[in-house]
């Protein structure tokens, strides 16, 4: 039997087209029960029965019991819902619904009372008394009683022995309230109500505004279906009309996607390792289309998705649907919430589907306890932003020489600061910043971290290991951060285009790490490496002045466009992406906000040196707490010089200094670049650093791929 074979239809007769228009929304929306209408309306006859196909079907229909009939109907009451009573006229052979409301019932009577106040006008004690109708979204029964009593508001009815079942579905139909469906066909829009739904087929009554473009429809043709609620789309995708139904009041029509599956991310030849837990979690959430609390267990879960069983008589999960909000559990200990997205439906074994949902959002610290669950599942060293105790991190940096002497000298000043810092970081678990450890019996062996370093960039940092038995555990972090970001770009939450980091380029490991793979890939859009001179310069106490011709002032959109330009003629690299200087950003989104809420500082500001207005050179003064980054690549001036013909460096020198009122230290950490700039003008520099971005939205999985073929790392 198909899905809307047992479904009772209803007719509403109406003298009057202004009001056949409201009461008609009023049956779509939900929004207000016929009981509120004004009693000076007029009179609007009831329901006609339309299936008197399935009173011929009793003979084949399941018995149920008197007992099981009062539950009902006492579960009718107490959700406060409502059933029908069915009427014969006595003149025409049509048959009426009346909705009706149970009282509590304890024996074989059942009073009730009519939902519809014009129930009073139909002299009822002319017609026949024919059954009541229980409809659920499974099954229908017919109560065929008898009636004891019976006046205006209502009537009680004798029960019978047993009632009938008549309807036994095969998947269930759930009715739905307050989600708008838009029909687009060929240029064509419809706009409609779901009224019922299952994951195979849904009901959509098309407002009366739109029954006239209607006509205009192909039902032979998909048309593509938008339900939403409100603003938010739950579900969008090609149908196939497979049945509509006419009457006075407007039109129905019976959908049914036509995909088992969509594409939601691009396809990766290396996909996030799935693991099926012991216990299984499970996943709750209220239906986006009908509200009702569903629980499922989880059979395999990934940080990317994960997959579940439903019974097929039982399914609500259609492919495409977008659940906003979803709670995966675990242990009873664990909860995470995130948005999803049913990618996939098949058919399994034992009457079953198994179906695959997508994350498409979660908070960053929720997807890292996920993530941490996960990895944990493949070795048990793996941390992932968990409490590190700070002595054995302060010891591991210091044993490793990641910080080395001259480094410590530069930052021992302002140490006590700098503990605080780190404290608040690897003890508070703040949404900016994340850390990867390797651990056994409390002693760290491989760390490394990163941070929210701009508004839709984040910077890998503090890259430091030692060895642990025969393990490689520079590369178990690097793996796992690796793996980390292959799951956390996706999630629009975590703001996360590009990844970053600077590394010097004789550390030949970590150049074939990152700088190889932006050779081998050979494209700056993709991946790019920018060489910067790294100094420390010391901070003047007194601003001198830049000479008359010279200027320094907040870049202006031109500056901007001039800047583009020459990074895009000079590098064509991801940087200027990475700054988005000039972009507008909320207050309460952007990461100067965010840092501040969760008790840090992170600021930017773009100036350009210039020379008889013209700019030839920008200094771009990043702003953040002391330590944040050891090397202080997020608290110093990072310097792109557009003519370095004409730029002395006793001029850029003046600049620095007038802006050296945003340091607290006694120096101030400087990028310059381009490299070439410092060795022209013969200006000693500590280091080099190279800046390697990688765009990972489009790029990501070729560099998984890369990691995997060179360094023997399996992802999959």
């Amino acid at each position: 039997m198909l899905l809307r074979e047992a479904t009772i239809y209803a007719t509403v007769q109406t003298y009057g087209k202004r009001y056949t228009i409201e009461k008609m929304k009023l049956r779509a929306i939900g929004t207000q029960d016929y009981n509120t209408i004004s009693k000076e309306e007029p009179f609007v006859p009831p329901w006609l029965f339309r299936h008197q196909d399935l009173i011929n079907k009793l003979e084949y229909a399941k018995p149920v019991d008197q007992k099981r009939l009062i539950n009902t109907l006492n579960y009718i009451h107490f959700t406060e819902g409502y059933f029908f009573a069915h009427f014969s006229h006595p003149k025409y052979e049509e048959g009426i619904l009346l909705k009706a409301y149970p009282e509590p019932c304890t024996d074989d009577e059942v009073t009730c009372r009519w939902i519809e106040e014009n129930a009073a006008k139909l002299n009822l004690e002319n017609y026949r008394f024919q059954q009541l109708i229980i409809a659920d979204g499974q099954s229908i029964i017919l109560v065929p009683g008898r009636i004891k009593r019976m006046n205006p508001t209502g009537l009680t009815i004798q029960l019978p022995d047993s009632g009938y079942d008549i309807c036994q579905r095969k998947v269930t139909r759930y009715i739905c309230q307050d989600i708008q469906a838009d029909i687009i066909q060929n240029g064509v829009l419809v706009n409609g109500i779901l009224v019922d739904f299952s994951p195979l087929a849904f009901c959509v009554r098309i407002l009366p505004e739109s029954s006239s473009p209607f006509i205009w429809f192909n039902i032979e043709v998909p048309t593509i279906v938008h339900l939403r609620k409100g603003k938010h789309i739950l579900f969008s995708g090609s149908c196939l009309c497979i049945r509509q139904m006419n009457d006075i009041t407007g039109r129905e029509i019976v959908l049914a996607p036509l995909e088992n599956s969509i594409t939601r991310f691009k396809k990766s030849k290396i996909r996030s390792p799935r693991h099926r837990l012991v216990p299984p979690p499970t996943i709750t959430f209220n239906h986006p289309f009908f509200g009702r609390k569903i629980k499922r267990e989880i059979y395999d879960i990934s940080n990317s998705g994960f997959s579940v069983y439903e019974n097929i008589k039982e399914g609500v999960l259609m492919p495409g649907m977008i659940i906003p909000e979803l709670k995966i559990k675990y242990a009873g200990a664990f909860e995470m919430k995130c948005k999803a997205q049913v990618i996939y439906s098949r058919e399994a074994e034992d009457n079953k589907f198994r179906c695959g949902l997508a994350i498409l959002d979660m908070d960053i610290r929720e997807f890292t306890k996920l993530t941490q669950i996960l990895d944990q599942m493949t070795d048990h060293y793996n941390n992932i932003s968990s409490k590190v105790d700070m002595d054995a991190l302060w010891e591991f940096f210091f044993e490793t020489g990641f910080i080395y002497p001259k480094k410590y000298n530069f930052i021992h000043s302002f140490r006590s600061d700098f503990k605080e810092t780190y404290r608040k970081i690897y003890q508070e678990n703040p949404e900016i910043a994340r850390h990867f450890t390797y651990e056994k019996d409390g002693e760290i062996y491989g760390h490394i971290a990163m941070v929210r370093a701009y508004e839709r960039a984040w910077m890998i940092h503090h890259f430091a290991a030692k060895p642990m038995d025969s393990k490689l555990t520079g590369f178990m972090v690097l793996k796992q951060i690796i793996h980390y970001l292959n799951g956390v770009y996706r999630l629009p939450s975590a703001k996360m285009d590009c990844v970053m980091t600077y590394f010097r380029p004789e550390n030949r490991i970590i150049d074939r790490v990152f700088g190889g793979f932006a050779r081998h890939l050979e494209n700056p859009q993709g991946c790019s490496l920018d060489l910067f001179s790294y100094l420390i310069l010391p901070k003047e106490l007194h601003n001198r002045e830049l000479p008359g011709n010279w200027g320094l002032r907040e870049c202006t959109t031109i500056d901007l466009w001039k800047l583009e330009l020459f990074y895009k003629y000079q590098s064509g690299g991801l940087l200027m992406d990475v700054l988005g200087l000039g972009k507008e950003n909320s207050d309460h989104d952007s990461v100067e906000a965010i840092y501040s809420r969760q008790g840090f500082v992170r600021k930017l500001k773009a100036y350009s040196l210039t020379r008889d207005d013209d700019p030839v050179a920008f200094l771009i003064v990043n702003q953040s707490d002391l330590g944040f980054n050891l090397s202080e690549l997020l608290n110093g001036i990072k310097i792109i010089v557009t003519d370095p013909e004409f730029l002395p460096w006793d001029i850029l020198t003046i600049a620095i200094s007038q802006l050296s009122d945003n340091y607290n230290t006694e120096n101030i950490p400087l990028l310059i670049y381009p490299s070439e700039y410092t060795e022209r003008q013969n200006i000693p520099f500590e280091t080099q650093y190279q800046l390697w971005i990688l765009n990972l939205p489009h790029y990501g999985t070729e560099y998984l791929e890369y990691m995997e073929k060179n360094f023997r790392m399996r992802f999959r």
